[in-house]
């Protein structure tokens, strides 16, 4: 690639057991220069999003607050639009939207929610992404479809950001990846989930992902060149032993009988190193794939400061 995005950094957090470490944790990122926070959508989670993103966007005054994401068929397509709606208002615009299939059979298996294939729940939520666009729209929206119907929803109060607050979706096969590059704003190149609720380990390659970006570059079209590349990295150590921490995040993820430490030192799925090494990946990285915004979890965002420091909006 000849043009690059500049860097994007943002934390994603489960939020916290108070208000008080809640709100500190989003006053910490923003002061570290992280561009989002977000949180994910999990029966587990120490927090439900909603309620917690408004909270943080209360708290900060710049730092976009984010889903990352939000469980589509834990929601109603017109529910969530509103929800989101009025997130975009009361935060000022600060709103990022991600948007996913589900993925956890434990949070379909303890409300009791069907846990339906792959391919369907790719389905919905290619449906439910077309409800959430066209009710942010002026008109008021009628859609009948094989998951969803909607008819004459008018939706108050519309975002402030126009025509929509940007949509985050990602993932890792090449359905959902097509959706992304077809309807997102910011595409996700994340490890392929398995049928069974899980993670394929062996789609965190460098090969895996250049194959990721290719499906997006060829759903997308003309409108790649538009399209922000994103990425997790669960897997973040500043150290002058990046074996030592790759073998220890793997024996900690239970996952060292299915991942090398070479296969983990090389994924973009990892920032693994001392500071110039990380800088120098991810500058590598997105010669390479175009990814440009990168997003750790809450416990490395301390750690991974530094990094921010030097490469954010470059």
């Amino acid at each position: 690639m000849d043009e690059h995005r500049r860097f994007r950094f943002g934390v994603l957090a489960s939020g916290a057991p108070t208000r008080e470490q809640w709100v500190a944790e989003a006053r910490r990122a923003e002061e570290l220069g992280y561009a989002t926070i977000s949180l994910e959508d999990h029966v587990y989670s120490a927090l439900a999003p909603i309620a917690a993103l408004q909270a943080a966007a209360d708290a900060t005054t710049s730092i976009r607050v984010g889903s990352c994401v939000f469980g589509n068929d834990f929601r109603h397509p017109a529910v969530l639009a509103k929800e989101a709606a009025s997130l975009d208002v009361l935060s000022g615009g600060r709103l990022e939207l991600g948007l996913g299939t589900g993925y956890s059979r434990g949070d379909y298996a303890q409300p009791g929610i069907p846990f339906d294939p792959p391919g369907v729940r790719v389905a919905r939520l290619a449906e439910a992404i077309r409800i959430v666009k066209a009710a942010f729209g002026d008109q008021p929206v009628s859609f009948t479809g094989q998951y969803y119907e909607v008819r004459d929803l008018d939706l108050r109060p519309k975002p402030v950001q126009r025509p929509h607050p940007p949509l985050l979706v990602g993932g890792g096969s090449r359905r959902v990846l097509a959706l992304a590059a077809r309807e997102a704003d910011i595409v996700g190149i994340n490890v392929r989930t398995t049928a069974e609720g899980g993670f394929d380990w062996g789609s965190l390659t460098p090969a895996a992902t250049d194959r990721k970006v290719a499906w997006v570059r060829e759903a997308a079209r003309e409108r790649f060149g538009r399209l922000e590349l994103h990425t997790l990295a669960p897997f973040v150590a500043l150290t002058a032993e990046p074996r030592t921490a790759a073998e220890a995040m793997l024996a900690d993820w239970g996952v060292a009988d299915r991942v090398g430490v070479d296969e983990l030192l090389a994924t973009p799925h990892a920032l693994l190193g001392t500071e110039d090494q990380v800088v120098e990946g991810l500058r590598a990285r997105r010669e390479r794939y175009g990814i440009s915004y990168v997003t750790v979890f809450q416990p490395a965002m301390e750690a991974f400061a530094p990094v921010v420091a030097r490469l954010a909006g470059r």
